[in-house]
């Protein structure tokens, strides 16, 4: 008799026709994988920006998956649809894609499913779930709880009035022991309710855990009776996450480690099934320093928490790669050193070198120097690409510019590109880029007389008239820069100013300067700057027409 009422409950909770358990294991089968290749993913929830640490977690997971010839996918987590904000979905996808974090399942950019293991949206997987509810039911594993939210608010008082552990558990779980009959009676007359895990678990009792960061852990049994289906018969987090990683056959969990503390109730959920649970990693979040103590990165007081906010700087992407990846393994910044020109992609991560601390402290010094290494390994090309793609998005004058005069553009920026390790390290973003180039465009370029008798007090008008006469009239264009360097000695040396550096800081009172003031001259009339990259490449990139006619403003 209380079976056939316990069947009677099943069929009235699902009344529709559902999948058997046995049907979907053979719709999603074992993967055909190569031995220790690994199955990972990230589980985003559209509920605004894409966090720096969603890109974070994304970037070692897509590492680990592709590095071990795996999968990695993407499963879009809305199954709290109050939270969901509009156009998210969409964010996310085009931000893996925008960063060059390659996923091979999961929604893509165009809003399609990619992938034999789908649906990879959790509200559209919601048949699945139901039909191990279900399971869950038949087994004895949960039951339906009908306790109303005045009711959980009056037990959570007493719990803390009495000092107890919070919570639906032992003798708190008042649907736990009720009859079959009170539950039907309950179901029949339309009362809203919930179906909750039947834990089996001591919170006495203390297991071992081994974590692939954190190693072996002793945490308390879970002994939560947890939600596994909300009144709206869509599953909790902690139900989707069984399913989904078990049919999806995710090998590696790789996730914030706010969620270590769930971990035995996730393993127990395992358990229940009798299905081998995912090894899991719990990843310390990325840490800021705010006066003398550390905080997560918020997304309320810190723009950064938000990738968008790289993208509007105009910080490469492959400098925000390498610097999570600087942070997610120590060993990463040596092996850069010894492999300039390789592709990120071939160093190797481990879950031994993982930081397992309390967080990677965000440095933006650090970000800027390892963005100008990334940015000194461009060709000039890939630096106008660059450049004017974001400025597309961003800057539509400074664009247009470099649209219209894209052969000048790359000119400038072949200067001190391409030598090695002198090869130029001043640009860090590309927001940077127009004020450090508009000198070169005469439009942009403003320069007058007194303006240069300001910047140079200790030279008369006269006196930088001949100077700057004489440069234009041995001037080549042809020159190499030692032919053009020793021009400038001569023109240094007939003016009184030294050309030997260590005479002049031995005798200065007898100069009246060195060879660097003279270059100086020619700085800021060119250049309207007293710093500048290599000055006889920037001459040879202006031509002499404009050298001259700006040489000309002092003579």
């Amino acid at each position: 008799m209380e079976d056939k009422i316990k069947q009677e409950i099943i069929d009235i909770v699902f009344a529709e026709e559902l999948a058997t358990p046995e049907e979907l294991e053979t719709q999603y089968p074992a993967r055909n994988l190569s031995g220790g290749a690994m199955v990972t993913r990230i589980a985003p929830s559209p509920t605004g920006f894409m966090h720096i640490g969603s890109l974070y977690s994304a970037l070692i997971s897509e590492r680990f998956a592709h590095q071990s010839s795996g999968v990695f996918f993407v499963r879009i987590e809305d199954t709290d649809k109050k939270r969901e904000v509009e156009g998210a979905v969409e964010l996310i996808s085009q931000s893996l894609k925008s960063f060059g974090i390659d996923y091979d399942e999961g929604r893509n950019e165009n809003d399609e499913e990619v992938g034999q293991y789908g649906p990879y949206t959790q509200s559209h997987r919601s048949e699945i779930y139901k039909t191990f509810v279900k399971e869950f039911l038949q087994r004895d594993l949960a039951y339906l709880c009908f306790a109303t939210s005045e009711e959980l608010d009056e037990m959570r008082s007493i719990q803390q009035s009495q000092s107890v552990k919070p919570g639906y558990y032992g003798e708190w779980a008042k649907w736990r022991t009720k009859s079959s009959e009170e539950v039907l009676e309950m179901l029949k007359s339309g009362k809203a309710y919930v179906v909750r895990f039947k834990s089996p678990g001591d919170y006495a009792h203390r297991i071992k855990i081994h974590d692939e960061i954190l190693g072996t852990r002793e945490l308390p049994e879970n002994d939560q009776d947890i939600v596994i289906m909300k009144s709206d018969k869509l599953p909790t987090y902690h139900f989707a996450h069984l399913i989904d990683d078990h049919l999806m056959r995710t090998t590696h969990v790789i996730r914030g480690d706010e969620w270590f503390p769930s971990l035995p109730i996730h393993v127990q959920l395992f358990e229940s099934m009798g299905w081998e649970a995912p090894k899991f990693a719990h990843i310390a979040p990325i840490q800021k320093l705010e006066e003398s103590s550390k905080r997560k990165l918020s997304k309320r007081k810190d723009p950064e928490a938000n990738i968008a906010f790289f993208d509007e700087k105009g910080y490469p992407k492959e400098a925000i790669k390498e610097y999570l990846l600087n942070l997610a393994n120590s060993n990463f910044e040596d092996w850069r050193k010894q492999n300039p020109e390789k592709d990120y992609r071939e160093f190797q991560m481990s879950f031994e070198k993982l930081s397992n601390s309390s967080g990677a402290l965000f440095d933006f010094n650090k970000l800027n120097d390892i963005s100008k290494e990334v940015v000194s390994r461009m060709s000039a090309e890939e630096v106008y690409e660059n450049v004017s793609t974001w400025a597309e998005h961003h800057n539509t004058e400074f664009a247009n510019l470099l649209k219209q005069h894209s052969d000048y553009a790359k000119e400038i920026f072949t200067i001190e590109r391409g030598v090695g390790d002198k090869s130029r390290k001043d640009i860090k973003m590309w927001s940077e880029v127009q004020s450090d180039i508009e000198y070169f465009f005469d439009d942009s370029f403003s320069l007058t007389k007194s303006e240069t008798l300001e910047q140079l007090p200790n030279a008369s008008a006269d006196e930088l008239s001949d100077i700057v006469k004489s440069f234009m009239e041995s001037y080549n264009f042809d020159d190499s820069k030692e032919e053009w360097f020793a021009k400038v000695k001569v023109i240094a040396e007939a003016h009184g100013y030294s050309i030997n550096s260590k005479e002049y800081k031995k005798n200065p009172e007898s100069f009246k300067g060195n060879v660097a003031d003279v270059a100086k001259i020619f700085r800021i009339l060119l250049c309207n700057r007293t710093q500048t990259p290599d000055l006889h490449s920037i001459m040879k990139v202006m031509g002499q027409d404009r050298v001259f006619k700006r040489l000309s403003l002092i003579v």
